[in-house]
């Protein structure tokens, strides 16, 4: 148990965290990953394009925890829904052709509560039956790794949200807020700065040729990766966007036989 001072102070931690679940089938299971998200202490829940919400069945698994259903944000698709968010943790149980970096969920807490006040965390939970796609996936940072039996290493998605809540709380509790987060002069990019990053990047190496959209291959998704593991500041994304401006303006003409300021 836990005090109230506690109870508070993992209130404020927990208050830029939220939940994502992706596509979810069957409505009985929104309601189930409420209620576990609220035992744990998290109340934010977005639901990316789900079949069949509101539900009454949604309500009646979420038993008390239907106000955390009643403030749920509903988006069409999860780069909406995490679209202001600057760290981005998926999980899958599926192998993936280009993996992403893996961690278990006793890391997880440790990696969420050091980002600095009000940048947003979201934990990201696929469909019932196929998880998330390699695009979704995509959007992540991080994939988390349940070291389950590989007999049967799918969870149920009430329990998949059920353990990770349980690991975020339970490192928040064993640090009591002592984690600290490192000296940075800039904010993080967030999700949406990337993607628009991502597309200019992608036009920028087509139009000098490295890149060919005819056969692209893995080319922008190991960028992606790259980009995502180094966690750009916003300064940062604002220098390299600056680059591929400057880049096109040489690039065009080159074209017109003239030089970029003509």
């Amino acid at each position: 148990m836990t005090d109230q001072a506690d109870e508070q102070a993992l209130e404020r931690v927990f208050a830029r965290v939220r939940v994502v679940l992706v596509g979810t089938l069957h409505a009985g299971n929104i309601g189930a990953a409420a209620r576990a998200m609220k035992n744990m202490g998290l109340t934010r829940l977005y639901l990316v394009a789900p079949a069949d919400f509101p539900h009454r069945e949604a309500s009646y698994r979420a038993v008390q925890a239907t106000d955390v259903l009643d403030s749920a944000v509903v988006t069409a698709t999860l780069a909406e829904a995490v679209a202001d968010c600057s760290l981005v943790i998926g999980t899958s149980a599926r192998e993936r052709r280009i993996q992403l970096p893996q961690l278990g969920p006793r890391e997880l807490g440790r990696l969420c509560l050091v980002e600095r006040g009000g940048e947003e965390v979201a934990l990201v939970f696929g469909r019932e039956d196929a998880g998330l796609s390699n695009e979704e996936l995509r959007l992540c940072h991080w994939h988390v790794h349940v070291p389950t039996s590989p007999g049967y290493s799918s969870l149920n998605l009430a329990a998949a949200v059920q353990l990770l809540c349980y690991e975020l709380r339970m490192c928040a509790l064993a640090t009591a807020g002592a984690l600290q987060s490192p000296d940075w002069d800039e904010p993080l990019a967030t999700v949406e700065g990337m993607e628009r990053f991502y597309e200019h990047l992608e036009r920028t190496l087509e139009d000098i040729g490295f890149l060919n959209p005819a056969a692209p291959r893995q080319l922008m998704v190991r960028l992606r990766r790259l980009f995502n593991r180094v966690r750009l500041d916003q300064m940062e994304l604002n220098i390299l966007r600056g680059m591929l401006t400057e880049i096109g303006k040489v690039s065009a003409a080159a074209r017109r036989g003239g030089s970029p300021n003509s």
